[in-house]
C-alpha cells in the first residue's frame, strides 16, 4: 500500500474515533426511515399470511417486521416501499 493512501486511511480512522467521542460533528448523517410494514399491509387489506406469500417470506418475519424486532432489508424493502407508494401494484403481484 502506498504511504499517502495509508496515511489517509489512519486519518479517517482517527476522525472516526473523534466523532464518535463526540469530539467532531459528521460531515452528514443518513437516517433511513422503519416502513410501517402493517399499516401498509392494513392499506392493500391483507391478513398477515397472505402479505407474506406475496412478497415471498415468512408469516413470521412479516409478524416480527411488524413488531419491531426486526427490520426490512434489500430487496423486501424494496418492495414494500413500492406497495407503500402504489397499492395497486399488489394486484399485479397477484397476477405474476
Amino acid at each position: 500500500m502506498r504511504k499517502e493512501l495509508f496515511d489517509d486511511l489512519i486519518a479517517s480512522a482517527k476522525e472516526a474515533v473523534e466523532i464518535h467521542q463526540g469530539l467532531r460533528e459528521p460531515a452528514r448523517v443518513t437516517r433511513f426511515e422503519r416502513p410501517d410494514v402493517k399499516a401498509i399491509r392494513a392499506k392493500v387489506e391483507m391478513k398477515q399470511d397472505d402479505f407474506a406469500a406475496l412478497i415471498g417470506v415468512s408469516s413470521s418475519l412479516v409478524q416480527s417486521w411488524e413488531q419491531g424486532v426486526r427490520t426490512p432489508a434489500g430487496s423486501a424493502l424494496k418492495l414494500l416501499r413500492v406497495i407503500e407508494r402504489k397499492p395497486e401494484f399488489v394486484q399485479e403481484l397477484r397476477e405474476a
